[in-house]
């Protein structure tokens, strides 16, 4: 469960999130389109405690944090951090790690699980995006897109609350792209929220379950994918869709 309340956040003049209000119940996943530059971005590393904002709260699960504790090093930011996995549209996987190593790391340091559990657990995932037999290689030695799978399964691998994605198929050819859809779909289905910022809106289209729009920094509608693709509200995201060629 996510309940963002009257989140803002600027740096010197500009504003990067203006009153941002959001609710998203277990098991959904919400994608995220809009314009570059209007905060998308910015959403997820407030989301995932990784950046302090300067008024509201969010709360994740039985986790809330408010303006005021984001900004320290405190129990309270890293239990509410714990929550979260994100996966960056820059990947930042470990160079000096393999793809076992880069997926079991956290497991295995943060959370306290048995290595050969760990190991096991990791190549379950990686048999699901068909990068098993890359499992002992160095990120240098994959491409982009076998690069994009490990982070994203890397992020799964701590079976956080809320998932957040930053473009996670811009790398991704259409198999491989299913691929993470349906994987993404599984893990939702266990409880789980997920949310996808996204500049490709035919890949949330059939996927999402609710899509967000936003422009100038704030939320301008948030509807049923369906509902909002075939009957946006605003004229804002009526142009951004006629542009996306979708509506």
């Amino acid at each position: 469960m996510i309940t963002i309340k009257g989140l803002t956040k600027t740096i010197e003049s500009t504003t990067l999130l203006n009153n941002v209000n959001l609710e998203l119940a277990p098991g959904r996943i919400l994608g995220v389109i809009g314009p570059s530059g209007n905060g998308k971005t910015t959403l997820l590393m407030c989301l995932c405690g990784l950046l302090p904002f300067e008024k509201g709260s969010i709360t994740v699960g039985d986790r809330t944090l408010r303006a005021e504790q984001s900004e320290a090093r405190s129990e309270t930011l890293w239990m509410f951090r714990k929550k979260s996995g994100i996966v960056f549209q820059h990947l930042h996987l470990f160079p000096h790690l393999t793809v076992l190593g880069n997926i079991t790391e956290a497991p295995v340091q943060v959370n306290g699980t048995p290595k050969a559990e760990a190991e096991r657990e990791a190549r379950a995932l990686l048999e699901k995006l068909g990068i098993d037999q890359h499992r002992n290689k160095f990120p240098e030695e994959l491409s982009g897109g076998e690069q994009q799978r490990v982070a994203i399964l890397r992020a799964l691998a701590m079976n956080p609350e809320v998932l957040l994605l930053d473009e996670p198929t811009s790398a991704l050819d259409p198999m491989r792209s299913d691929d993470v859809r349906h994987l993404l779909k599984e893990f939702a289905a266990t409880g789980h929220t997920v949310v996808i910022v996204s500049h490709s809106v035919r890949f949330l289209s059939g996927f999402a379950d609710q899509l967000a729009f936003m422009g100038r920094s704030e939320i301008i509608e948030m509807n049923d994918t369906k509902e909002l693709l075939e009957n946006p509200s605003d004229p804002r995201t009526r142009e951004f869709l006629h542009r996306s060629g979708l509506n």
